[in-house]
């Protein structure tokens, strides 16, 4: 796809967002499975279905504008997700493994909040409120989890990792 006009640019992003969501609820569902904390296998299971939801919804905004939602791939997220598989891999302790995998969802958290910040204001520049507020809608939703994260980690993972 040629990105000749800022629409273009607008609907690129949302294919990349896509992407994103799609591989994230695979990675997702693969750290839940794998994490042992009770707490952050909950927490990694709700966000697996909350990623899915938030796929569906950038596939009805691109559905909307005529556009395939199945273009790009979303190389960055890509290589968090292998670096993530890679430390893993690296952590042999189950505590410090629970709490290595929260670093490495926060920095997926990250790149989603910048990523879901950039689209909601290509949509407000194109004047497509309805689009930006959905985009809004889960960028908060991407910034509760960060939060959510943060004091699991803080409260309870790593807790348990430094006293393992």
């Amino acid at each position: 796809m040629k990105i000749e006009n800022f629409k273009d640019l607008y609907i690129a992003e949302l294919q990349e967002l896509v992407s994103m969501e799609d591989q994230l609820s695979d990675a997702l569902k693969r750290m839940a499975e794998m994490a042992v904390h009770p707490s952050l296998k909950l927490a990694l299971a709700e966000h697996q279905r909350e990623t899915e939801q938030q796929g569906q919804r950038l596939q009805k905004i691109l559905r909307r504008h005529g556009a395939d939602a199945r273009v790009h791939t979303d190389q960055a997220v890509e290589s968090l997700i292998e670096e993530t598989a890679k430390m893993m891999k690296m952590v042999t302790q189950d505590d410090l493994r629970d709490a290595a995998m929260i670093a490495s969802a926060q920095k997926l958290e990250h790149y989603e909040i910048a990523a879901y910040g950039s689209v909601a204001a290509l949509a407000g520049q194109l004047e497509l409120r309805e689009d930006q507020n959905i985009l809004h809608e889960s960028l908060e939703e991407e910034k509760a989890t960060d939060v959510m994260l943060t004091t699991l980690a803080k409260d309870e993972v790593n807790l348990d990792a430094v006293a393992a």
